[in-house]
């Protein structure tokens, strides 16, 4: 198992450093200049001189790949930067963001989970029944609607008519997390509801699924422990990649409601040019999703015997 996770340690390096380029190849590619948008930003108008100056001052005068190979170097020894817009340091500044994007994946999850599995079930269990026609049609419905008119559609209804949860999450308590985190549930609900509902008829027409019954096993035994345990690696596989780009800050929802996390953060960075950060909220996100997958294989070993019977073959 060791030597298997530090394989696919050694793998991913050169995945990390391909997108760390390729994104500061993109920025510097990009229109406009970083400096201007800076003083931009303050509000001042300068001379071309400072401007200059400003720029020699971070290093945006050099070639591309000195840029690249400083910064880099500067990432090895735990120096990601200093912020061009605030002057902080843009490592202290992204984890002091982290918490407030952590609590609203767990909580997104686990709301997503509680509600999709149970709903899933019962709609496959139910297959062709009312039950299922009306989950079928809820589901299509949450999965049809983008975030951003869920985010607005909820600030209405809870915030703006009955005045019950603010219209800012700050993210430091249950009634500003709330509707954040509703919101990433309806629409991840109601994939995995279908996901769920899909993965469990198919294995309910599988035939160990006839030889237990015929045997006389429960139904319910059936159903919990074994074809929900065969379901679960598909369900694994969706949850990783939720779990992912929530952990990445989900932009748009994080600015409708100021939250604030990694994906505010990252929105308010791009708009204004500031390379440090943006270029920090890149490697958050390749790190998270290479070692979600890397978890997500980790589990499938543990869950599915045929994988580690391959690979022992």
């Amino acid at each position: 198992m060791r030597r298997y996770i530090l394989h696919r340690l050694v793998q991913l390096i050169p995945i990390l450093l391909g997108i760390t380029l390729l994104t500061f190849a993109m920025m510097r590619l990009a229109s406009g200049d970083a400096v201007e948008a800076m003083y931009e930003n303050l509000g001042t108008s300068v001379s071309q001189d400072i401007i200059d100056a400003k720029r020699a001052e971070l290093g945006l005068d050099k070639p591309f790949f000195v840029q690249y190979f400083t910064w880099l170097w500067g990432v090895v020894r735990g120096d990601m930067g200093t912020s061009y817009i605030s002057g902080q340091r843009v490592f202290e500044t992204f984890v002091s963001k982290l918490p407030n994007t952590i609590l609203l994946t767990v909580s997104s999850i686990l709301l997503t989970v509680a509600v999709s599995i149970p709903l899933g079930v019962l709609s496959a269990v139910r297959h062709n029944r009312a039950a299922d026609y009306v989950i079928r049609f809820l589901s299509f419905i949450g999965n049809s609607l983008p975030n951003f008119f869920v985010s607005l559609l909820l600030l209405l209804v809870f915030a703006v008519k009955l005045e019950w949860l603010p219209v800012i999450s700050t993210g430091g308590g249950l009634t500003g997390l709330l509707l954040p985190t509703l919101t990433l549930t309806i629409a991840m609900a109601a994939k995995y509801t279908r996901q769920v509902r899909s993965t469990v008829l198919e294995e309910l027409g599988k035939e160990y699924v006839a030889g237990a019954r015929a045997r006389g096993v429960r139904e319910s035994v059936i159903l919990y422990a074994s074809v929900l345990k065969a379901s679960m690696l598909t369900i694994l596989t969706l949850l990783a990649l939720s779990i992912g780009s929530l952990l990445g800050g989900t932009a748009i929802v994080e600015s409708i409601f100021l939250f604030d996390g990694v994906g505010k953060l990252a929105v308010d960075a791009i708009t204004m040019r500031d390379y440090p950060m943006i270029q920090a909220y890149v490697m958050w996100m390749a790190i998270i999703y290479v070692l979600v997958n890397l978890c997500t294989d980790l589990l499938y070993r543990r869950l599915d015997p045929r994988v580690r019977l391959g690979e022992e073959g």
